[in-house]
């Protein structure tokens, strides 16, 4: 069995440590005492100016010299567009993949082929989806989408039906709830490219029978392990051709035990007493990490739910709450019981991306069984 292994690129900005908030590398924050970037425009600046993008693309190239297969693009209002992000970084790396985050609902599935094809022709075939279908709330409605949870998903597999329908040229129609075709289909020059492979996310029943249908990668956040294999039994029983199975995971890996848990308990320290309450929304994931989590926020020890996976890390940065936190060793023992648990492919995370891209790729990826390079 071959294990892809991708990292996240931090397109919203990037944290110096996990007990240093706000963004100094990168994204749309304002300008920091000691930051990177944003900074000044190359050309404005005679040459000197570094920007988010020159960031991500240091990312990019750390990632793919420390073994990762590609990187994760995600999405957010906040940030860039991951589509023409992936167009402008492609040139950065050679065999880097790229796995671009995007809602189907706020483009046209004709319009995604042509695009998917484009960018599949110009790289030789380094994209990949991760189909996600939204957490409802003011996010959902910054886009203008009104559809409620379970539409979401059936919009999705009308999208994946569509897009698949046109890829290989031809005469596509399609009468369906969300979409109508007639006689759709790729230009000759963008046909028998390498269709995407399908990463998609959601934990909630209709996203699972949407996976079942359309996924080639089933992907969640990290959980408890016994109720991940819950939630990989679920879509099997649910899957006319059951995907492969990935999790998306942050990682504090270091030398010793010890010296990981003293990073969290420094920005531990330095949290609110009262932190603000998360903006709301219709996710299920989300709703399953906090139930994991519940009634174990007095300290960061009593958030580790088993050996090495902690979930406070939304604490200390934007983003899911579970991670795997020890030494080197540790850290890939349970990355290696999880692939045992039937994981075929991992987003790995850690703060600030840059460095710890490094790390990981020199002191934890070597100790992973059967990982793809």
């Amino acid at each position: 069995m071959s294990v892809d292994i991708y990292w996240r690129i931090a397109m919203e900005g990037d944290q110096k440590s996990l007990y240093e908030p706000g963004s100094s590398r990168g994204g749309f924050a304002p300008h920091l005492s000691g930051g990177v970037a944003p900074g000044l425009n190359r050309a404005a600046a005679g040459g000197d100016g570094f920007t988010h993008a020159d960031y991500m693309a240091e990312v990019v190239r750390a990632s793919e010299e420390s073994g990762f297969v590609g990187g994760l693009l995600p999405s957010f209002p906040h940030t860039d567009d991951p589509w023409a992000a992936a167009a402008t970084l492609a040139a950065e790396s050679r065999t880097y993949r790229f796995m671009v985050a995007f809602q189907p609902g706020f483009l046209h599935p004709v319009q995604a082929a042509r695009m998917s094809a484009t960018l599949q022709r110009a790289t030789g075939g380094r994209l990949v989806y991760n189909i996600i279908s939204g957490g409802g709330g003011p996010q959902q409605l910054w886009w203008g989408d009104t559809i409620g949870h379970d539409d979401r998903y059936a919009r999705t597999s009308e999208f994946l039906d569509v897009l698949k329908g046109v890829w290989d040229g031809g005469d596509f129609s399609y009468d369906g709830r969300f979409y109508q075709v007639k006689d759709g289909g790729l230009p000759p020059a963008l046909t028998g490219q390498p269709f995407p492979e399908i990463y998609f996310s959601g934990s909630s029943p209709a996203a699972i029978e949407a996976a079942g249908r359309h996924a080639d990668y089933y992907l969640s956040w990290l959980e408890p392990f016994d109720a991940l294999s819950e939630k990989f039994a679920a879509v099997r029983a649910r899957s006319p051709k059951p995907p492969k199975f990935a999790v998306r995971i942050d990682i504090l890996a270091r030398e010793t035990e010890q010296e990981a848990w003293d990073i969290l308990d420094r920005g531990w320290a330095g949290l609110p007493e009262r932190r603000p309450e998360r903006e709301g929304g219709d996710s299920v994931g989300a709703r399953r990490s906090r139930d994991f989590a519940a009634g174990a926020a007095d300290s960061p020890r009593a958030l580790e739910i088993a050996p090495n996976v902690w979930g406070g890390f939304d604490r200390l940065r934007p983003g899911p709450a579970f991670g795997l936190v020890g030494d080197y060793g540790q850290v890939a023992d349970r990355l290696n019981e999880l692939i045992g648990l039937g994981v075929d492919a991992f987003i790995l995370a850690g703060v600030p991306h840059l460095e710890e891209a490094r790390r990981v790729g020199r002191h934890v990826l070597p100790l992973l069984k059967g990982i793809s390079s």
